[in-house]
């Protein structure tokens, strides 16, 4: 179990490293690691660009307690996967989802930013999960 769980957390690294790349490199074609989730992880990279659009609108939903616009763009990228998953991986409870983004976010922000993030993600799931459940 505990290995499994850090192939999760692994996972969920990759496709931030994925997106952030892809963010820099818009026309490179996004390779993917032998991984034993690859298949999710590219759902997710893909997904996540794909439905920028639909994730940028539930970012509305908390824009006017979060100034978003001055976030660093790896805290952007870790809220937009996440809303990814909220919205199309209904089978993963948002308690998973959090958890797993929380834990991967410590390789890329300080503890006082992954506290700031757990607020943004916490709120933004239980929000999208109430409307689309």
């Amino acid at each position: 179990m505990k290995n499994e769980i850090k192939n999760n957390i692994n996972s969920r690294v990759i496709i931030i490293q994925k997106l952030y790349g892809n963010l820099f490199n818009k026309d490179e074609i996004i390779s993917f690691p032998k991984h034993r989730f690859k298949k999710y992880i590219k759902d997710v990279v893909n997904g996540t660009i794909e439905r920028n659009e639909v994730i940028n609108d539930e970012l509305l939903y908390i824009e006017k307690d979060y100034n978003l616009n001055q976030l660093d763009k790896i805290f952007t990228i870790i809220i937009k996967a996440a809303i990814f998953e909220f919205l199309y991986k209904s089978k993963t409870p948002i308690k998973i989802i959090i958890k797993e983004y929380l834990e991967a976010s410590n390789y890329f922000l300080n503890p006082s930013q992954v506290k700031y993030l757990h607020s943004i993600i916490d709120k933004l799931g239980k929000n999208i999960r109430k409307n689309y459940e």
